[in-house]
């Protein structure tokens, strides 16, 4: 009975092999029948979605319109950033001065009565690095978020991300200026970086590990770079807060996650949505009170 039990087994690891084979081959034949959008939008489901979802999104696939939220915010920044290196007066323009401080947009802690200015400071970056590191990311991970996802969430999550950057700063950082998107393009981060760690094995599997270890060590330069500029740079004026990075990734690990892994999902039936906004919520509270009672600055 023991031998006849091991092989009627026996076949099983081999046909499951064999149904992955099959399985491979239908991909790469409907891959080689799509147009360039079509390739596109198969690499973007196989970067951001688990298997199990990819066919329903390419059902649901299209290139118009474009990701318009990420775009057209980047385009705001870099807007924003050359009026201030072009137009008004700086020492250099590579690293922006007393344009930037003066500027109506940025979040500074002695006029923070200016309620607008907690989220309008991403649009100002104190130097071409900032700027450019602050696109390029946002870009690499929103562009394809978007087209996913789609504008809505993708903003909810990025505008999440900004406005927690500023009142962690305030609370944390209190005496510290704040400029840059980082709170947003951190929040797309952690979004992104959760769903990679729930899914890295059906989202490319061999590239999974891959992807993780290079957003920790983004993430891990950066904020080492931001804390040294913090800390123990030498440069004059007003010094930039850090907490904005941190902030933003914990949002984007919590609301970012819960959006960007509901795919195909209704979100009000999701717990973890209402937790997350319910956290986000007491989080805003608490953070408005202590800007009005506590702040020392």
């Amino acid at each position: 009975m023991e031998e006849v039990i091991e092989m009627e087994k026996d076949p099983f690891p081999v046909e499951r092999e064999e149904g992955r084979g099959r399985r491979k081959d239908e991909e790469a034949d409907e891959v080689d029948g799509l147009g360039c959008c079509g390739k596109f939008q198969t690499s973007v489901s196989r970067w951001m979605l688990p298997e199990e979802l990819r066919s329903t999104y390419m059902e649901r696939a299209n290139c118009c319109p474009p990701p318009i939220f990420i775009i057209t915010i980047s385009i705001a920044e870099l807007a924003v950033f050359i009026y201030y290196a072009v137009w008004k007066p700086q020492k250099q323009w590579v690293t922006l001065g007393d344009g930037i401080w003066n500027s109506p947009l940025t979040y500074r802690p002695d006029i923070r009565q200016q309620a607008w200015r907690f989220i309008s400071y991403m649009f100002v970056h104190a130097g071409v690095q900032h700027i450019m590191g602050n696109l390029f990311m946002q870009l690499l991970l929103g562009i394809p978020l978007e087209l996913v996802h789609k504008g809505f969430e993708v903003g909810m999550v990025y505008l999440s991300g900004v406005l927690a950057g500023s009142l962690a700063s305030s609370i944390f950082d209190p005496l510290s200026a704040l400029v840059g998107a980082s709170g947003g393009v951190y929040a797309l981060i952690g979004g992104y970086f959760m769903n990679a760690v729930v899914n890295y094995r059906e989202m490319i599997p061999l590239l999974g590990i891959f992807r993780i270890v290079v957003i920790l060590l983004i993430v891990g330069t950066d904020v080492g770079f931001a804390l040294y500029r913090r800390f123990l740079s030498d440069d004059v004026g007003m010094k930039v807060s850090f907490v904005a990075h941190i902030a933003g990734g914990v949002a984007g690990m919590t609301i970012g996650y819960v959006f960007f892994s509901c795919y195909d999902k209704k979100l009000l039936k999701d717990p973890r949505f209402w937790l997350c906004i319910v956290g986000y919520i007491v989080f805003l509270v608490f953070a408005i009170l202590f800007n009005i009672f506590l702040s020392p600055a």
